[in-house]
């Protein structure tokens, strides 16, 4: 009985040892039963990483970019809004300068391109930016009574003290011409009032020294004085704008300036 005993548990003894064998060396089991591989009873390698997919499009040559940036000038002139956005989508540059150091904005400010210039400030164009003669979209807007383009460009940040080659403002040359609506627009936009150009004029000099003293011209220095435009503020010559009136046949303007407390004979 005692043997039998012992016989039995050196058999179980046996018989673990060879179970924990196979698990070590993955082969299988005296009782047929297949234990685990190298591979499982090991850290799997890391699978490979992703390739990475190419850019979408190769780097413009500057033969193609400067070609692009031609085509974006002549849209603009042109007021093809959508091929505006297809040559920005494709890479034109926004602030490239073309003929006369004109970019895309300016030139289809000088078209009066709405269309055009209305997404060139939505993809983010410069107001400011001048060409050659210092004209930007917003000062060549004003002087020409470009009003649609012109409120654009206030609403895309104008500097409205900014200055034309002459050392004006927008609203000295929009005095100049009559532009009885640009003016509003300007003087809403508190365009300074009072500001004197290279010429030493101001707005309401310029209004009447090159004005016609017509009904536009009138109404224009009726605005400015309304604006509180110094009316005593003279010349580079120390004439002023009523001396100026007066010695031209400017009568109605003359009425108006001395009404608003210039000083001079009546």
């Amino acid at each position: 009985m005692i043997k039998s005993h012992i016989g039995l548990k050196l058999a179980i003894m046996l018989a673990v040892s060879v179970a924990l064998a196979s698990c070590q060396t993955g082969k299988p089991a005296d009782n047929g039963t297949p234990g685990p591989t190298a591979a499982t009873s090991e850290a799997q390698p890391s699978s490979p990483s992703p390739t990475p997919l190419p850019s979408s499009a190769p780097p413009l040559t500057p033969q193609q970019q400067m070609a692009l940036n031609t085509e974006l000038i002549g849209a603009a002139t042109n007021n093809d809004s959508a091929a505006v956005v297809a040559l920005l989508a494709d890479g034109a540059q926004l602030e490239f300068k073309g003929a006369e150091g004109r970019t895309a904005l300016v030139a289809a400010t000088k078209s009066n391109a709405v269309a055009a210039a209305k997404s060139l400030m939505a993809a983010g164009a410069n107001v400011n930016t001048k060409d050659d003669l210092q004209d930007s979209a917003f000062l060549y807007a004003g002087a020409e009574a470009l009003d649609e383009i012109l409120e654009m460009t206030l609403a895309h940040g104008a500097d409205v003290k900014s200055t034309n080659r002459y050392g004006g403002t927008a609203l000295i040359p929009a005095c100049e011409h009559g532009h009885v609506s640009t003016v509003k627009i300007l003087l809403a936009a508190e365009v300074p009032v009072d500001h004197v150009n290279n010429l030493g004029w101001t707005g309401l000099l310029e209004a009447v020294i090159l004005g016609t003293g017509g009904e536009a011209h009138q109404e224009v220095v009726r605005l400015l004085i309304q604006a509180g435009a110094n009316v005593n503020l003279a010349d580079a010559n120390g004439v002023t704008a009523l001396a100026h009136a007066q010695a031209t046949g400017q009568g109605a303007i003359a009425q108006l300036l001395l009404n608003a407390g210039a000083q001079g004979a009546p």
